[in-house]
């Protein structure tokens, strides 16, 4: 659904437009003239496009498309002409139109315009946009939402980027918190600066210290060149610390050194390196929680915790997404040589009503997987045939089939250990009540303790996989080498070192 602007001073044709553009599944807006146009469009609202009159008695068309060259305004405007007015046509078309329908125009030619208008916009856009997130100078305009929630968030950010103040983005796994921190970068006074992203949740436990603050050459065995590390690499310019999570306590020393003095110190070297970066973290764990259970360092935290913004799950801003999907139809589109105009109303309305627990993320998959199946010129319902699925199921209340025969824990090797035994007492008694799912409160009816439901869902998620640790850490989403970490808080790695995957080798 997109918003039209309608600007015309004859009624009977703005009643008309309304209509039709309300049939096409879109939002008018709807003006009498051309000096309230330009206040409506200079008073911030959101428009995607524009159906504009040329000839009107305040401020024509012309006028309105000249205030908007003016304004650095580049949304499509599709221009309304009588007949015989060919000249005016010409003339809007090199001031910027899309566009041109003759009045009165028909709904068919009126909704292939529009259509065409939105899809090229949209195009044209995302493509300026990943210029700019490549160059280090993404805004926040960049940042597609309609969400006034999200729009907080971006007002906050904006604050942020005016100054060096240490940010940590906090929200769910596909959120976009990369987005906003490339954004922050791009609107501040180092966007010429490089910008370098790590995430931390990837990387080995005994390569962080290296990849992160360097090494000098020969400091261990396989360093056979000197590294500058991230730090340095990021020196003028800002350091984005992605999952910063799940950092090894060691690391986390380390990083707070580098916070607090301005420098890092590389593995093997002999002095200290001064550095200079702008820092921005995000997490989608719960942080304080980690520092209650000692898995954070506290002092660390009130370092990267100076101004926390706390982005919202799509599942909370439902109006994000018919604007998101068009960005990434625009996108893919692009990328696979497929000519699709436009999403229909009830793919749309599917859509909206789904929860994407995988975030912006998931739905930009969605939509990929859906440009791939698509064999005509608009998307459907059924290139969504998994959310069709998952919406059907949850209106008759099916749950995702388990399999009770996971918990009773076939022998599996993990670090030279059998476990055959069952997950744990509370956890069989979950699955002889309701299989394939965790007791939230005790026999007491108090809420359990999160670190103990987290453990057993590790275990849980051991069992179910048969051992294979990629697909566990994947189902989990975090990374192999904090994996490892929680299986030695639990006490399972005891004498002896992981084992891979029977899947991978």
């Amino acid at each position: 659904m997109a918003t039209i602007l309608i600007v015309d001073d004859d009624p009977v044709q703005r009643r008309l437009l309304e209509a039709m553009v309300r049939r096409f599944g879109h939002e008018p807006i709807v003006t009498d003239g051309g000096e309230a146009a330009v206040a409506a469009l200079t008073g911030g609202a959101a428009v995607d496009c524009i159906i504009l009159d040329l000839v009107m008695p305040d401020l024509d068309g012309l006028g309105v498309l000249a205030r908007m060259r003016e304004n650095g305004m580049s949304i499509p405007v599709i221009v309304q002409t009588a007949h015989g007015g060919i000249d005016n046509v010409i003339s809007a078309m090199r001031a910027g139109a899309a566009d041109f329908v003759v009045k009165p125009v028909g709904a068919e030619r009126l909704q292939v315009s529009l259509r065409n208008a939105l899809a090229t916009s949209a195009l044209e856009t995302e493509i300026q946009r990943l210029k700019r997130s490549r160059n280090g100078t993404l805004t926040f305009k960049d940042i597609v939402t309609r969400s006034a929630r999200m729009q907080a968030v971006l007002r906050q950010a904006e604050k942020a980027a005016a100054s060096t103040i240490p940010v940590l983005i906090e929200g769910q796994s596909g959120v976009g918190k990369e987005m906003i921190a490339r954004a922050i970068h791009g609107c501040s006074e180092r966007r010429a600066k490089p910008f370098v992203a790590v995430n931390c949740g990837a990387i080995p436990d005994n390569l962080v210290e290296s990849l992160l603050f360097g090494h000098e050459k020969g400091a261990f065995t396989g360093a056979t060149e000197r590294h500058t590390g991230k730090f340095v690499e990021a020196s003028g310019g800002t350091l984005f610390l992605d999952e910063v999570g799940e950092l090894p306590a060691s690391a986390q020393v380390k990083l707070l050194r580098a916070v607090q003095e301005g420098e890092v110190e590389p593995v093997g070297a002999r002095r200290p390196v001064k550095v200079d970066v702008r820092l921005i973290s995000a997490t989608n764990r719960n942080l304080i929680a980690d520092v209650t259970h000692g898995r954070f360092r506290e002092d660390l935290f009130y370092r990267l915790h100076v101004f926390p913004l706390g982005v919202p799950p799509l599942s909370d801003r439902p109006e994000d997404i018919p604007d998101l999907v068009r960005h990434f139809l625009a996108r893919f589109c692009a990328e696979e040589g497929k000519r699709i105009r436009a999403v229909s109303a009830e793919a749309l309305q599917l859509l909206r009503a789904y929860s994407w627990p995988g975030n912006v993320r998931q739905l930009e998959n969605a939509v990929f997987r859906a440009v791939v199946l698509a064999e005509g010129d608009e998307l459907g319902a059924d290139e969504f045939p998994q959310i069709r699925a998952q919406l059907a199921g949850a209106r008759e209340g099916k749950e995702t089939p388990i399999s009770p025969a996971a918990f009773e824990s076939p022998p599996i090797i993990l670090a030279g250990l059998a476990l055959s035994e069952p997950a744990s007492p509370p956890l069989a008694v979950a699955a002889e009540a309701r299989p394939g799912m965790l007791e939230l409160v005790d026999a007491a009816g108090n809420i359990r303790p999160l670190e103990e439901i987290e453990n057993e869902m590790i275990r849980f998620a051991i069992t179910h996989y048969r051992g294979q640790m990629s697909e566990v850490a994947r189902r989990l989403r975090i990374g192999r080498s904090t994996l490892y970490r929680k299986l030695k808080d639990l006490g399972l790695d005891e004498g002896a070192e992981p084992v891979e995957d029977v899947a991978s080798g």
